[in-house]
């Protein structure tokens, strides 16, 4: 997906000529630097206003009301923004100020943050629903965070309806390639859309969504929190350790092709990679790795089990199950490794490959 380099100081200042501005947030976090994303945005209605009419209009506004915002104060929902400045992987957030602290939370690369206090060498931060403590000397701040946020804002669209149907054209005939959940977030490819029909991308897939069905909103990548996965009665040692492992890369990135867990892997990349340090070997495709194991049924679904997704029943996503409704997987380059619960679209196919 494109870079939208968006004025989001002058969309708080225009908001009250273009739309009715809302403030919401969401976010993701690996690195002390010993190093997972949503949105932060103003809600916008697609069905009454052209995206790109929005960012002609801003890029007019004047000087004056950039410093208007910056006073107001509700950027994105930021008062005094910090913005993520590790060069790889993900920044850790500790529960106290210090490298000792329990992990609470992972903070990737140029995801952003409210900053609460400091303490000695440490920020006490907010991103999202994690808060904790990260190094200070890992975070833009002040002006340069508030120029950096200007540059890393993009657009996404969320999900209004269960069973959101994605289709391979922008009208009503077309074909249905997936079919997503409430609240999933998707990445926006074209800001010149219709008033009808949005063009997006579904783990590295392009398709349409009806505009009336979803919130459009000008986004930054927050911190994802570590919360432990319910594994359930019964689930063996090395599948605990498969998932925790895995979640270890949530927020690196997402490369098409990719097999490295650190500098970028893709969907199949990454089970492959996982699954080989527990001595399953799988090939790079996900389709392949859909006959490489038993299936099973999602009634029967354990952590470290695959569940695969496709478009029009071809198969062409792979993720781990991580228990309690939960998959990791490479999604997409704007999320990279993520957690997505495991209905997020409808799965084609759950395979087995661990069997302790």
């Amino acid at each position: 997906m494109k870079k939208r380099v968006v004025s989001a100081f002058l969309l708080v200042c225009a908001s009250a000529l273009l739309f009715d501005y809302c403030a919401d947030s969401q976010f993701n976090i690996n690195n002390d630097s010993d190093t997972t994303s949503s949105a932060v945005a103003g809600a916008v209605s697609v069905a009454t206003v052209d995206l790109s009419a929005v960012n002609e209009q801003l890029s007019l506004a004047s000087s004056d009301a950039i410093a208007t915002a910056k006073s107001l104060g509700e950027l994105y929902g930021f008062n005094n923004i910090g913005i993520c400045n590790v060069s790889e992987g993900n920044l850790n957030i500790r529960e106290t100020a210090s490298t000792d602290g329990k992990l609470v939370g992972k903070f990737p690369a140029e995801a952003a943050c409210e900053i609460l206090d400091t303490e000695g060498d440490w920020s006490h931060i907010k991103s999202g629903e994690v808060e904790g403590y990260v190094l200070s000397e890992y975070l833009i701040t002040g002006q340069d965070a508030w120029d950096k946020a200007v540059e890393l804002a993009e657009y996404v669209a969320t999900s209004k309806t269960g069973g959101l149907r994605v289709r391979a054209d922008g009208n009503t005939e077309s074909e249905i390639i997936y079919q997503l959940a409430e609240g999933e977030e998707i990445a926006i490819l074209d800001n010149t859309q219709d008033e009808e029909w949005i063009k997006v991308d579904v783990d590295g897939d392009e398709g349409y969504v009806c505009a009336e069905y979803v919130d459009i909103d000008l986004s930054l990548r927050t911190a994802m929190t570590l919360t432990e996965a319910r594994y359930g009665v019964g689930v063996s040692d090395v599948r605990m350790a498969i998932c925790d492992n895995a979640l270890q890369y949530v927020g690196n990135r997402y490369v098409w092709g990719g097999t490295s867990l650190t500098n970028g892997v893709d969907c199949s990349g990454f089970t492959m990679q996982i699954m080989r340090q527990y001595g399953v070997y799988l090939s790079h495709s996900s389709r392949a790795q859909a006959n490489e194991g038993t299936k099973i049924s999602t009634s029967e679904l354990k952590p470290g089990d695959l569940i695969f997704y496709g478009k029009g029943g071809r198969i062409n996503h792979v993720a781990i199950y991580i228990g309690g409704g939960q998959i990791v997987h490479a999604s997409n380059k704007r999320d990279g490794i993520k957690i997505s619960n495991y209905m997020y679209r409808t799965p084609i196919k759950c395979v087995r490959v661990i069997y302790d």
